[in-house]
């Protein structure tokens, strides 16, 4: 049997360092596309970066995209490159679209002039849900974005679709909700407040400002939906999927756990800043994930308090080694 090959856009990301320990694992050999740029951060995938081939290749870039399948020849694409940050969106909304939209159309477009059977899968968001139209979100619930980057991820979701549909290519879209992780971003609220915890825990800082407290979300481990990516990828027949918990938390319940984690009581550190509001806020994303479970087998492994405090004490241990 010959080795399986993987191309990772966006490998350097949260989702793309968990899909390249995962694929490793299962020997596949990994190609992990990058952007040309002085700024890289090769951080979240320094320990597997001898393992994996990092290449140079752009969702803007049509050729780079048609010469790294010629040259690499992969079996599945797993695009998880994106403007993803919301409030960027806003600030970024012409780029945005240009990434996390007409990116996809390139990619797929990419495929079917080189290799119509490489099997793709696209990285959507519970974003595309947006001002929810039914609660709890399945793969039919309609979409309402409310963000640039909402918008963005429909197009891309429905650009794969059509091309499934279209030229029979294997198209699959995760409609994923909230992952995070230790690897997840400071500019994320989840790991803002696990990483302002850490701080406060060792007389760093002594408050974080957050925006709406009751803004509710479906938060899982990323290590558990990159399994997900790639069960969707050995089905017999392409489609899409939700992913999530099926539970939903707020900010301010995960400000709860977190500073509980270090013996605090949150209201002593937590303070709202208006800066941190959303234009239009998204109130309650909370999934259906029934679908995943019964076609693919899959469910989530690691709870929401397990998840907040482990970050927490992931943070305490980097910030202890950045004292040394």
């Amino acid at each position: 049997m010959t080795q399986p090959t993987a191309l990772i856009t966006g490998v350097t990301g949260q989702d793309g360092s968990y899909l390249a320990e995962f694929l490793l694992e299962k020997g596949y050999h990994v190609i992990g596309m990058v952007r040309r740029s002085s700024t890289v951060n090769f951080t979240r995938i320094e320990h597997i970066q001898d393992d994996i081939t990092l290449v140079s290749g752009d969702l803007l870039d049509q050729g780079s995209l048609m010469a790294l399948l010629r040259e690499y020849r992969p079996t599945e694409i797993y695009n998880l490159a994106a403007q993803s940050f919301v409030p960027t969106s806003w600030q970024q909304p012409v780029f945005t679209g240009e990434v996390t939209a007409l990116g996809v159309t390139r990619m797929l477009e990419a495929i079917r002039a080189v290799d119509p059977g490489i099997r793709f899968y696209q990285a959507s968001s519970s974003e595309m849900f947006g001002k929810v139209q039914e609660v709890p979100q399945t793969e039919h619930t309609p979409f309402y974005p409310r963000s640039p980057y909402g918008v963005a991820k429909v197009y891309g979701h429905w650009i794969t679709v059509n091309y499934r549909e279209s030229f029979n290519i294997f198209a699959c879209s995760g409609i994923l909700f909230n992952h995070e992780s230790s690897r997840r971003g400071l500019e994320f609220v989840t790991r803002k407040v696990t990483h302002a915890v850490a701080r406060i825990a060792l007389g760093l800082t002594d408050h974080v400002s957050l925006g709406n407290l009751d803004a509710r979300r479906d938060w899982g481990y990323a290590g558990d939906y990159v399994r997900a990516m790639w069960l969707m990828l050995q089905q017999d027949t392409p489609d899409d999927y939700v992913v999530g918990t099926g539970e939903t938390h707020s900010v301010q319940e995960l400000c709860e756990v977190a500073f509980a984690h270090v013996g605090r009581d949150y209201r002593d550190y937590v303070r709202q800043d208006p800066r941190f509001m959303r234009p239009a806020e998204v109130d309650l994303l909370i999934s259906n994930p029934a679908k995943a479970r019964a076609r693919l087998g899959w469910q989530p492994e690691v709870s929401f308090q397990q998840l907040i405090e482990m970050m927490v004490d992931a943070d305490l241990a980097l910030l202890r080694h950045q004292q040394r």
